[in-house]
């Protein structure tokens, strides 16, 4: 088993040790769960699930190129929400990025994320090893 950390700046690191925002394991892309958060944990992009989720789908795409794929590679998101009756905005956003057979999903409605701000959280998994696409 091979396993390789993907960085990008378009999903700044976490602190040194905590986890790591992508990693590829034999041709499969793990993307931790990205919120609209930037470099400072403080700074939070967004008001509103659409504008987070945007936020969130351009840095899954940027470690997703990074690791060597594209968005097209993408065959499964989990969807965190604060609030489900807005998951219409998130489908906004995802039908941005995402054309053709849109990945397997799943929406789950949760009482929090890591701040009361933070409205969606987004994890993904690609297969992007040779032969894959």
């Amino acid at each position: 088993m091979t396993i390789r950390r993907v960085t990008s700046p378009a999903a700044p690191e976490p602190p040194p040790e905590r986890w790591s925002n992508c990693l590829v394991v034999d041709g499969i892309a793990y993307v931790s769960g990205m919120t609209a958060r930037g470099a400072d944990v403080k700074d939070l992009a967004g008001r509103d699930e659409y504008e987070q989720s945007k936020i969130i789908f351009t840095k899954i795409k940027g470690l997703i190129e990074a690791a060597g794929g594209a968005m097209s590679d993408v065959v499964k998101i989990t969807v965190f929400v604060t609030e489900i009756a807005n998951n219409t905005k998130v489908w906004q956003a995802r039908r941005e990025f995402f054309t053709g057979n849109f990945p397997a999903s799943t929406l789950v409605e949760v009482s929090g994320l890591a701040a009361p701000e933070i409205k969606v959280e987004i994890e993904a998994i690609a297969h992007i090893g040779k032969g894959m696409r």
